[in-house]
């Protein structure tokens, strides 16, 4: 067949009889085109003429020679652009000066761009491109305006997945710009024209935007009656496959009889048993027909167009079996290099065409172009060739359902007419769950419309799981190997050109995969993993699936570079060897171990880098670029253009990954079967099974890799990607608290000021209408990412990492192989459930939940500090976690749920010194476990904010006070046992205290002295966002002091405690410090308070001044310790900075005349305004927070000024210490210690506080071996 000769004219005659002798009289229309098309090929078609009016090479294309300023990344076909500097432009090849022209431009990236035209002498630069000369016209439709030096409103915002259509008419003298097919109106008129001017395609872009130009190598999507494109069509070919196609179609018809069915029949068979004629007719068609199918116009316009109305009738796809024919007439009758082209022109055109397609009400093109890709990837031979060579990375395209920006376009008004949006607020933002039976109604109708758009979506979505199962398909062994073990091995490679793209130097890393494609993954890997269940009731179901630790250590599954939880993998197959032949019974080969360490890593990238071009070595590594959302092409981005060095760019660049990726590389893709499932007591994957893993078979072990690939794709891509889509909630939320809050604005407006209501209601309207727009695309984002089936697959998801990390734990120290981000996910997907999901579903009806929630806060309580795990990131990551946890109640509960010997471990690591490890968060936990039972800690914002709205709510800080009272239990019991942490955590907290009140102090000292110069400044918004940190922090720090004091007050009080007494004397000195630092009227404190200076909200007198009345209410408490309350009298008292009136000034009784008490919402007083005079300042008292404040701790501080009154009076009465006797250190105390062996002398409390952190002398230096008492003999009389 493959070797018929081409037939002269002469013997078509013999031919022709030969075949009418084999075949009956209905043929003889077929015999008439045989012989046109015969005819047609002794005629060749004349060569291709340029057209009038155009001026430059037929094939048109972007210049990347001299025809671009900044740096850009083009395609191979150079048709796609990506920006790489401030703002980049590039022209085409052709340009045009008279006539009427188009050309389209697919949006890849929705932000700053200007498309449009521009002259040969146009110069462009970093910061002016096509539309800022004179001779240069654009539109963006980021900012939806047209640009000509000046700029003006025009069009519609585009967003990704939008065609820009580009016109000019050189005969009228104007430009029209068009979107999606629809007509902008035109742009531009009396354009320059005449002798010397032609206009070129031309685009400005700013970093990392992207597109792809249609000249016309394709159809244009939105064709233009009366504009050409730049590009001449192909029209002979198209007439010719046209006609041939015409004619295949004619034989297939003829030749599907009832009773011959001679393509029903396996295609090996047909050599046997086929007809002769029907075989030697299709072997000439195709003759003509195979070297037109490797053009891509032809494929697109020809091909797929008869594909698509193949399916047109509707029905499944398995109704239609004539592509599965036609595919196999591919492959018996092209040579191969033919029908690969073919079928690769074919899946990228079918690419563009689903993720360039408009959103109509019924999804109907997606869906279209879904069912043709579902029919061709039955076909077995084709789908094993599209996943060896094609599909990855594009497949990801056919699981996008891209969110219409214009929901009027896209037919929601009319598939959603009501509107809904949450209308009742408490005094903190968040949703009232009261409403009206109004607002139900108009709720329930919302409802039902987007269950009317759930429904459409589901139809895509199923198609999409067809496609997937497809792919993972192990059954289909009759052509080689299984489609799924075919699957595995590109999918582990995108993932690693993923994983290693996210730390390019200068590139943004970009979203691996939509949301929608780890969703259809999982609905398939649970699906297929109930399926062998049932096969094999021994498996574990998906309920309880998880990952074996093996995969992690035994190096059958590739983690590329990806941090292990204990370090370097090189680092860990050194350290752990004798665990791992012990444990797992793997040995390792010691010259595998020096090959990969790190000075031969370092040594190969030093060899690479120097080989590299400077295009390379600019990017780092391989193009970040989501080539899916835009590729028109294969080819990805290998012109790298530059200005500054345009001749070192002309060279394609080689391939970025060094020698060592592309060795393991082939190793991921030369995995066969046998190497993932195993054989003949080959374990497969499983090799390496420890000993505290059960022996009992999981699922197929293929199916360990995937869900194990769908943990990875998750963290490097879906969460940020859930994280982006949640700000249309966030939109919806601010524009319903506007509108409320401008209806009600309205009701109180006076009758007599019709002006301001008239602007109200124009207000009221433009909310009202961006609410109606933005509640129809959260309906679109609800159904396609938030819904409750989706939520079900993350919190899978989350499951699946829980068990996995308890499984690696079981392991002892091979946990430390476990990689890094099977934590962050089990953290991530616990967040997005409760962050992104939650809003519209409800988490606590989810199975399990409450245990999921336990085993999740057993595992944050064990490893945030656990010594197995080395890395820095990892470990912050875990205590923002636990630190989250803690804050809403249902968590916390989670963690009093955990096994006690777990609390008290989690406690005992909570109270470890300060100065060991980063202690923010750790003060952060045991704030929260305190909120609510500290003095005047009952508040969720302070007092002075509860005018101003929050950013957002559902913050962790903004939460309800939920104390923690068993937590507590234990924090008192470990420092009443253990004497020596106990001193070591409290010495910590008064170390990082007195660093933090004195870095506030000095910034604020800096705040101060830039606000009074006369000359205009700014302060740097980062020194005041540092500043209010430091606040934060003493304030949290004095927190856990009081509860400290509160619940374990003996480590203070109980001088038989060796550090009993330094530790008050420590307490009082810092307390005293704080007192009078923020008490004193008008001084450094009162003035930045009073300034209100953006940034320093949370900087007040009341959030420090109860923390620190608190802590001494509690240490001169009457109910308790009555000897000791002397004691810590005279240590207050004793200080050198203790000042009777900073008592007084908690309750308004200050030195100067008393004054009424500053209420919690006091005005902001700005400098220069008359508030600001000294004689108006009110000052703070305790009296008037009434609301925040309780009756009976009034009554203790008002007790406790009392107490002091009288001891400060009997103080002063006694004699007063010579000055020869008092501590040469601090000069506060009678010198009570001396040193030995040098014999200095000092007080005990300076000498005690000095030896925690040193050992030497004060003032000789020699290293102190003892403290003895000392007292001063009596003088002889």
């Amino acid at each position: 067949i493959f070797r018929i000769p081409t037939l002269p004219c002469h013997n078509a005659t013999a031919w022709l009889k030969r075949i009418n002798k084999e075949r009956n009289s209905a043929n003889t229309f077929k015999k008439r085109h045989l012989l046109i098309e015969m005819h047609s090929r002794t005629c060749p078609r004349p060569p291709d003429q340029p057209v009038d009016g155009c001026l430059g090479p037929l094939t048109v294309v972007l210049d990347h020679t001299s025809g671009f300023e900044g740096l850009l990344f083009v395609d191979d076909d150079l048709l796609g652009v990506i920006g790489h500097s401030n703002f980049s432009s590039i022209r085409a090849t052709t340009c045009v000066y008279r006539g009427k022209w188009a050309y389209e431009v697919l949006i890849s990236s929705q932000g700053l761009m200007q498309i449009g035209w521009c002259t040969l002498n146009c110069r462009f630069n970093q910061e002016e491109g096509v539309g800022d000369t004179p001779d240069s016209y654009a539109y963006d439709g980021n900012r939806v305006r047209k640009w000509n030096v000046t700029t003006t409103n025009y069009g519609k915002s585009w967003a990704a997945g939008d065609i820009v259509s580009c016109l000019i008419d050189l005969d009228e003298g104007t430009i029209t710009f068009c979107l999606n097919g629809q007509s902008l109106g035109t742009a531009f008129s009396n354009i320059k024209m005449g002798p010397g001017v032609a206009y070129f395609p031309a685009i400005s872009l700013s970093f990392k935007e992207s597109v792809a130009f249609n000249f016309g190598s394709r159809p244009l999507r939105y064709p233009v009656e009366g504009y050409l494109p730049l590009q001449n069509p192909p029209t002979a070919d198209l007439l010719r496959a046209h006609k041939l196609l015409g004619y295949i179609k004619t034989v297939l018809s003829t030749t599907l009889d009832t009773q011959e069915k001679v393509l029903e029949k396996d295609s090996a068979c047909w050599s046997l048993h086929g007809e002769p004629t029907t075989l030697v007719t299709l072997a000439h068609i195709f003759n003509y027909f195979a070297p037109l199918m490797c053009k891509v116009y032809l494929v697109e316009d020809v091909l797929m167009n008869f594909l698509l109305g193949i399916l047109e009738g509707g029905g499944s796809v398995d109704e239609h079996p004539l592509i599965q024919q036609l595919l196999d007439l591919f492959w018996l009758l092209m040579e191969d290099y033919e029908v690969n082209e073919c079928l690769k022109q074919l899946m990228m055109s079918l690419l563009r065409a689903y993720r360039f397609s408009p959103i109509i009400p019924d999804l109907g093109f997606q869906i279209h172009y879904l069912r043709l890709t579902t029919a061709i990837l039955r076909h077995e031979k084709s789908r094993k060739y599209l996943l060896s060579n094609v599909l990855y990375p594009f497949i990801v395209v056919f699981f996008y359902i891209k969110t219409p920006l214009r929901v009027k376009e896209a037919g929601l008004e009319e598939l959603i007419p009501t509107t809904w949006w949450p209308t009742r607020f408490d005094k903190e933002g968040k949703e009232s769950k009261d409403e009206s039976a109004e607002e139900r109604l108009r709720r329930r109708a919302y409802e039902r419309g987007c269950q009317r758009l759930k429904k459409r979506i589901e139809v895509v979505e199923e198609l999409q799981v067809q496609i997937l199962k497809l792919m993972l398909n192990n059954k289909d062994k009759g052509t080689g190997e299984a489609s799924r073990y075919i699957f595995l091995n590109k999918f582990r490679k995108f993932l690693q050109e993923n994983a290693s793209n996210r730390g390019v130097r200068d590139v943004t890393p970009q979203p691996l995969c939509p949301p929608e494609y780890m969703m259809c993954f999982l609905c398939v890997c649970v699906s297929y993993w109930d399926e062998g269940k049932m096969r094999n009731p021994g498996c574990v179901s998906s309920d309880e699936a998880y990952v074996p630790p093996q995969l992690f250590y035994n190096g059958k599954v590739d983690y590329f570079d990806l941090q292990r939880l204990g370090g370097l993998l090189s680092h860990l197959k050194k350290t752990l060897k004798d665990d791992l032949a012990s444990k797992a019974n793997i040995l390792m080969d010691p010259a595998e171990i020096q090959a990969t360490s790190m000075d031969d890593l370092d040594e190969e990238e030093e060899s690479g880098s120097a080989q590299r071009p400077f295009g390379a070595v600019a990017m780092g590594g391989a193009l970040a670029r989501p080539s899916w959302l835009s590729s028109p092409t294969l080819g990805r981005a290998n012109r790298f253009l530059s200005t500054a060095a345009v001749s070192l760019m002309t060279p394609r660049r080689p391939l970025a990954p060094p020698e060592k990726v592309k060795v393991r590389t082939l190793a991921v893709e030369q995995r066969t079967e046998e190497d993932i499932e195993g054989s003949h007591g080959n374990d497969g994957l499983l090799l390496g099974r420890p000993l505290e893993e059960p022996d009992h078979p999981i699922t197929e072990k293929s199916l360990l890799e995937i869900l194990d690939g769908i943990v990875m794709m998750y963290n490097l891509s879906v969460h940020q990607q859930l994280g982006k889509m949640v700000v249309v909630s966030d939109d919806v939320h601010e524009y319903a608290v506007a509108l409320k809050d401008t209806e009600e604005k309205i009701a109180r407006c006076p009758a007599r000021r019709p002006d301001i209501l008239e602007e109200l209601q124009k207000s009221q309207k433009v909310f009202a209408e961006k609410l109606n727009h933005l509640s129809r695309r959260l309906a679109w984002i609800n159904a396609t990412i938030y819904c409750k089936d989706k939520m079900l697959d993350v919190y899978w998801l989350l499951r699946v990492c829980i068990l996995t990390i308890q499984h690696a734990d079981n392991t002892g120290t091979l946990f430390a192989f476990a990689p890094e981000f099977y934590l962050n996910v089990a953290m991530n997907s616990y967040s997005s459930l409760k962050n992104y999901f939650s809003p519209s579903n409800c988490m606590d009806q989810l199975p399990g939940y409450e245990d999921t929630l336990t085993q999740l806060a057993a595992i944050l309580a064990k490893h945030f500090a656990d010594p197995r795990i080395v890395g820095t990131d990892i470990k912050d990551s875990l205590m923002q976690a636990l630190a989250s946890y803690v804050c809403y109640p249902q968590s916390l509960r989670a963690v009093e749920r955990i096994p006690e010997e777990q609390r008290v471990s989690m406690m005992r690591n909570l109270l470890a010194p300060y100065e060991q490890r980063p202690w923010a968060q750790t003060n952060w936990i045991l704030v929260r476990l305190w909120r609510g039972c500290g003095f005047g800690y009952r508040y969720t914002r302070l007092p002075h904010l509860l005018k101003t709205k929050p950013e957002d709510t559902n913050l962790p800080s903004l939460q309800k006070p939920c104390p923690s009272l068993l937590l507590q239990r234990h924090m008192a019991e470990l420092l009443s046992l253990d004497k020596d942490m106990a001193a070591s955590f409290l010495n910590s907290v008064l170390n990082q205290l007195n660093w933090a009140f004195s870095e506030f102090i000095g910034m604020i000292q800096e705040i101060q002295q830039a606000a009074e110069r006369p000359e205009r400044n700014f302060v740097d918004t980062r020194q005041l966002k540092v500043c209010a940190t430091c606040f934060d922090l003493s304030v949290s720090l004095l927190r856990v002091l009081e509860m400290t004091v509160t619940l374990v007050p003996q480590i203070f009080l109980d001088w038989t405690r060796p550090s009993a007494e330094l530790l008050l004397r420590r307490l009082a000195q810092l307390l005293n410090q704080v007192l009078n630092r923020v008490t004193a009227e008008r001084n450094l404190f009162d003035r930045v308070v009073n300034l209100r200076l953006p940034g320093l909200e949370s900087v007040d007198h009341y959030p420090i001044l109860v923390a620190v009345t608190g802590i001494l209410v509690r240490i001169l408490s009457f109910s308790a310790y009555g000897p000791s309350v002397s004691r810590a009298a005279s240590v207050l008292l004793s200080d050198p900075c203790f000042q009777l009136h900073s008592i007084q000034h908690l309750l308004g009784e200050g030195e100067t005349s008393p004054a009424a008490a500053v209420l919690p919402q006091t005005p902001a007083v700005h400098p220069g305004d008359p508030a600001a005079a000294p004689a108006e300042r009110k000052h703070f008292s305790l009296h008037a927070y009434t609301d925040y404040i309780h009756e009976e701790e009034e009554q203790k501080v008002e007790q406790m000024l009392a107490f002091l009154t009288i001891e400060s009076k009997q103080a002063a009465a006694s004699t007063p210490t010579s000055e020869e006797d008092l501590c040469p250190i601090c000069y506060a105390h009678s010198i009570s210690a001396v040193f030995k062996p040098c014999s200095h002398k000092s007080c005990k409390a300076c000498i005690n506080q000095h030896l925690m952190n040193n050992k030497d002398c004060f003032f000789c230096k020699a290293t102190i071996t003892g403290v003895e008492d000392y007292s001063k003999k009596p003088t002889a009389s």
